[in-house]
């Protein structure tokens, strides 16, 4: 398809399902955790997908050229997703998809805010700026005040999704600033992968066994899906930001943490605190705020997402 310069139906429809995808894979990893250790299964997603990409890479006879000019900056943002994914798996694993869902996509504050410090033309204007004080208000009220849903979450659990991303807007950052933005967003994705299998095989040995809990039918199908997200998911992400313009992509970010909430209180049953409530709701106006589309020039840094 060509380039388009604004968001259409098809693109609309795309971004609210791929959001839609996202919330839900919240409740996915969540379900797998039960019948596999966090980190084990975060690695065992990773050598998946990353077999998904080479096959897919192979079939349309292309190889997968990872340039040695590139290898520092390839180790970093693999260094850096893998650090993300084990903060992701393991607060999905001590708090609830609702938490998880407010601070883990807040991902788009942090990043706006080390792009105006790091990055030519992502100066942050006074709306921004409003955006990112109200989701900073919302991130820490989520932290601090726990509400009814104290039993059902925990405190690392709250810092392992805010430390995830962090690690995700590093990547977005690296990606900007580093050699890896010379190659292909597809080998990007392999680099990310392939460097993060050998690092989140060592954190589930330090995490320890078992390695497998309770597996059931219901945890290999989460896994499989999983895999699917990793690879074709995401390729499916660098689709849509090869066609439509980064800004209008990135403004549909509010609604992952939304759907990531309607589906941690639909299907898994968690209580959403009135306080909790009110602090998703300033974290996403902060996301619509902080992704407001500038008048003159400018434009919205959008990456991988988590």
């Amino acid at each position: 398809m060509a380039r388009k310069d604004h968001i259409d139906l098809i693109g609309t429809a795309s971004l609210v399902g791929f959001s839609l995808m996202l919330g839900f894979n919240q409740v996915v990893i969540k379900v797998v955790n039960d019948g596999l250790q966090p980190l084990f299964f975060a690695g065992v997603r990773s050598i998946g997908a990353a077999l998904c990409v080479w096959l897919w890479f192979r079939l349309r006879g292309q190889r997968l050229l990872l340039d040695k000019g590139t290898a520092k900056a390839g180790i970093l943002v693999g260094t850096l997703f893998s650090a993300e994914f084990i903060f992701l798996f393991l607060a999905l694993d001590l708090t609830t998809v609702i938490r998880t869902s407010v601070l883990f996509y807040s991902m788009p504050i942090w990043l706006a805010l080390a792009a105006h410090f790091l990055l030519p033309g992502e100066r942050i204007t006074a709306v921004k700026m409003l955006g990112f004080l109200l989701a900073f208000m919302g991130v820490v009220w989520a932290i601090i005040d726990r509400g009814d849903t104290a039993g059902q979450a925990s405190l690392a659990g709250d810092l392992c999704a805010l430390f995830g991303a962090l690690c995700w807007a590093g990547i977005a950052l690296s990606v900007r600033r580093t050699a890896i933005s010379r190659v292909r967003p597809e080998i990007q994705l392999f680099w990310q992968l392939v460097v993060s299998i050998p690092l989140l095989s060592l954190a589930a040995l330090v995490f320890g066994p078992p390695f497998v809990r309770e597996f059931e039918l219901v945890h290999f199908w989460g896994l499989v899906l999983q895999i699917g997200i990793a690879s074709a998911g995401f390729g499916f992400w660098f689709w849509l930001l090869a066609i439509y313009p980064s800004s209008g992509v990135a403004s549909f970010s509010f609604l992952s943490p939304l759907f990531g909430i309607i589906f941690g209180w639909w299907l898994l049953g968690e209580a959403i605190a009135p306080s909790l409530a009110g602090a998703a709701l300033l974290v996403m106006l902060g996301l619509v705020l902080i992704n407001w589309p500038r008048q003159v020039g400018g434009s919205t840094i959008s990456t991988k997402p988590g």
